[in-house]
């Protein structure tokens, strides 16, 4: 009765279990397709960054060659030229030289994109291509283990199946048996039954009659009862067998199904786990260092590119008028240089070249002198107020041209709509209402800052005549009343200046004056000067004059710098022949300094006498300045880049970018190694630096003074130790680092504590330091004692 309902069941099981695998196989298989997909679409990934940066290498490699159509157009513009001097002289030029850049960061762009190009093709591209080929590879290996793990989880499913149905067959058996053995069982109770039931229906018969018929009906009751008997214990053998298997089934099938499930969990936690990893192995690494290339080509290409910006943009700081219009001078000097003086011419016989102040047109000079001086100070009064005018017109011109507009990072702010990047373009500082309103106004205010500045210059013009005029007419009527003191020191000026000939006058001067007044004055020689006050003290030189006599202060430190530079870059011959050039330059290359500076002697020593000792005199003093570095800003190398080009020219037919790079070099070392170059004042007499800014003089004539700092304080040093006792030292401390030139010398550096005794000139003290007496400079310390004059 059971037994169709247990195979009911059992049959269910089985249907489950079928089900439940089925469900597992078309998992496994969606495995690999979902496998399959991933690497299509990774081949397809790899295939579209190939065809995008192949295009974006056509892109670069178009846009490389646009870049240099145009600037070749325009630098092939610029060859052309027919004055190549002027070409070469203008590029000197802060606008020239920004208009150069721009071109220059074309061409270095065009070469960036063209290299960038390159690396697509060439680099990026094959990378993509491996990372393909490796993938798809790496795919089918590791598709193949996959099969494998599937086949190997199919076939423990499958033994699942078979260890299931042999322990449900075996369990079947099992049941069947027993309920065969508890049939037997039960015959055996009632056959027992039966026999005793019979014995008691027959007990009251006579034993006669009923013996044999007992004994029969007992034999085949034991007959009945052995066979029975014998039956159950045949079913109890099959049911104990069956039990035993179904046991051992019921085993069987419990491992395997603990394996089953490990098995599977295994493989699905696992192994699919490490599967994926094998399909992507090494993708994502490789992925990593090709788009890693990109991101350093185009870094790099950027970083070139704000180099080249950085350039730009220095040039654009350094754009500067007043010192365009000061190269400008200087590279015409003999354009813009004022003529020679007009001479007076007399007329045949006439011998008198001055104004005549003699009665009777004395008074008439004295009056008219008395009216030019009278509307001289009408004019300035009135030129001075048409000067303020035009400045503030100067001034509001330069606000409209310098107002800040140039910032358009607004435009690049760009959002989801495109209207509102519309908008912010259309309303910038340079919108055409702006344009046009601010164009009128500046055309208008130019006009009358040009109206008011032809009204001052026709204003000073005048005055310029006329106080001429007067200086001639006040010069000529009070020249009875100079006295004899004022024509001593004329004298004296002129014996002073005709006793150091050796040094031209406007070199010996312009030097004492900066080494007096200009050691620290910040850019010396590279900052330029008024063009205007250079040309004045120039001509004041050229008269024979000595505009920078005396202990004044009132000149500007970088026109006198200017005049200096513009003495050497005006020189018929260089002071360094240009006979001499190769030989200097290739000097140069040489390592060691010494030696380097050894063979520069060799060469220097065949020059005159009198320009070895303008060399001397002018790199001792360049020497000295380059020592205030730290305040001047103008160390060995920026001195050499500012007196390259004036003491040394490039000949033609070389390469003038490269050659001034060793030009430069040589005039570095000249001044560093000064003392090694050039010959000592014994070997080679002469006038010779002072660091006080005066010249010494070496020369063993007898008409020569030695005015050495030793000598100078000769008298005054026997006096202080005649009188130790009678003076209290003074304390001092050193501004500066200071090298003794000679045993009476004190060497010491900056910041170190000096006793100081005595005055020993107007440029030394008397003084001590570190237990040694000698003499200090005084321009190189502070005393602390303010008393003292």
């Amino acid at each position: 009765m059971t037994s169709p309902a247990k195979f009911k069941k059992d049959k269910e099981i089985i249907a489950e279990y079928d089900t439940q695998v089925k469900e597992i196989r078309a998992q496994l298989t969606e495995q690999m397709k979902c496998l399959d997909q991933q690497c299509e679409l990774r081949v397809q990934l790899l295939q579209d960054l190939q065809d995008f940066f192949r295009k974006k290498a056509e892109i670069e490699m178009d846009y490389s060659r646009n870049l240099e159509k145009l600037a070749e157009r325009f630098l092939a513009k610029t060859r052309s030229t027919k004055d190549q001097q002027f070409k070469k002289d203008q590029n000197v030029l802060s606008p020239v030289n920004c208009w150069n850049l721009l071109l220059n960061q074309v061409k270095r762009e065009s070469r960036d994109h063209t290299t960038l190009s390159d690396i697509y093709l060439n680099n990026i591209i094959p990378r993509f291509v491996q990372v393909s080929e490796d993938s798809g590879r790496l795919f089918k290996k590791s598709k193949e283990v996959g099969q494998q793990l599937q086949d190997d989880l199919m076939k423990v499913l499958n033994e699942l199946y078979s260890v299931m149905k042999t322990y449900h067959m075996y369990n079947a058996d099992s049941i069947s048996a027993q309920s065969k053995l508890k049939e037997a069982e039960k015959q055996e109770e009632k056959q027992i039954g039966k026999s005793v039931k019979q014995e008691e229906r027959q007990t009251p018969r006579s034993p006669d009659s009923s013996s044999n018929v007992r004994i029969e009906e007992k034999h085949v009751r034991r007959s009945s009862v052995k066979k029975i008997e014998k039956m159950k214990e045949k079913r109890q053998a099959k049911y104990t067998e069956n039990k035993l298997k179904a046991i051992k089934a019921r085993n069987e099938y419990l491992l395997a199904l603990e394996a089953t499930n490990a098995s599977v969990f295994k493989y699905y936690i696992h192994d699919l786990s490490d599967l994926i990893d094998c399909c992507d192995l090494g993708y994502h690494a490789s992925l990593n260092r090709a788009l890693r290339t990109f991101l350093s080509a185009e870094l790099n290409l950027e970083q070139s590119k704000h180099e080249g910006l950085d350039a730009i943009e220095n040039a654009v700081e350094n754009l500067d008028a007043t010192s365009d219009k000061q190269r400008l001078m200087e590279m015409y000097n003999n354009v813009f240089c004022p003529p020679m003086k007009f001479e007076f011419q007399p007329h045949m016989g006439d011998m008198a070249s001055q104004l005549c102040a003699q009665q009777p047109v004395q008074s008439e000079l004295v009056q008219r002198c008395q009216q030019l001086q009278s509307r001289l100070s009408t004019l300035k009064i009135e030129n001075e107020e048409v000067k303020k005018t035009m400045e503030a017109t100067l001034q509001t011109i330069q606000d409209i041209v310098t107002v800040e507009d140039f910032d358009v990072s607004d435009c690049f702010q760009y959002s989801n709509s495109m209207e509102s990047v519309k908008s912010t373009v259309s309303e910038t500082f340079m919108s055409k209402p702006s344009i046009a309103k601010r164009r009128a106004n500046q055309q208008e205010t130019e006009q009358f800052y040009f109206t008011k500045m032809k009204e001052y210059l026709e204003g000073r013009n005048l005055i310029t005549k006329l106080q001429a005029k007067h200086d001639l007419l006040q010069k000529t009527l009070g020249e009875s009343q100079r006295t004899d003191c004022s024509l001593a020191r004329r004298s004296s000026t002129v014996r002073k200046q005709d006793s150091s000939q050796a040094i031209p006058l406007v070199v010996e001067s312009c030097i004492r004056f900066i080494s007096r007044h200009g050691l620290q004055h910040e850019g010396i020689f590279r900052v330029s000067g008024s063009q205007v006050e250079v040309n004045d003290i120039k001509n004041a030189f050229e008269r024979g004059e000595d505009p920078l006599a005396g202990d004044q202060n009132d000149h500007d430190m970088d026109s006198i710098a200017g005049v200096l530079k513009l003495y050497f870059r005006g020189l018929e011959h260089p002071l360094f022949p240009k006979d001499i050039f190769h030989d200097l330059i290739a000097c140069v290359i040489m390592d060691n300094l010494q030696e380097r500076a050894l063979h520069i002697r060799k060469v220097l020593l065949a020059l005159p006498k009198t320009t070895l000792i303008i060399m001397r005199y002018l790199f001792a003093f360049l020497s000295h300045l380059s020592q205030f570095s730290e305040e001047n800003m103008m160390d060995p190398y920026n001195l050499a880049i500012c007196f390259g080009p004036s003491l040394m020219s490039v000949p033609e037919g070389h390469d003038q970018v490269s050659c001034q790079a060793h030009v430069n070099e040589l005039i570095k070392t000249i001044i560093i190694q000064h003392e090694n170059i050039f010959p000592n004042p014994r070997e080679l007499e002469g006038p010779v630096y002072s660091r006080g800014g005066s010249m010494e003089d070496y020369c063993d004539s007898p008409h020569g003074e030695t005015t050495s700092a030793e000598d100078s304080a000769q008298d005054v040093t026997t006096e202080h130790h005649m009188s130790d006792d009678e003076c209290e030292p003074i304390e001092a401390i050193a501004k500066f680092d200071y090298v003794g030139r000679t045993a009476r010398e004190l060497s010491f550096k900056k910041g170190a504590s000096l006793l100081l005794y005595q005055r020993a000139s107007d440029d030394w003290w008397e003084g001590r330091h570190n237990g040694i007496d000698g003499l200090i400079p005084h321009q190189y310390i502070v005393v602390q004692d303010t008393l003292i004059s």
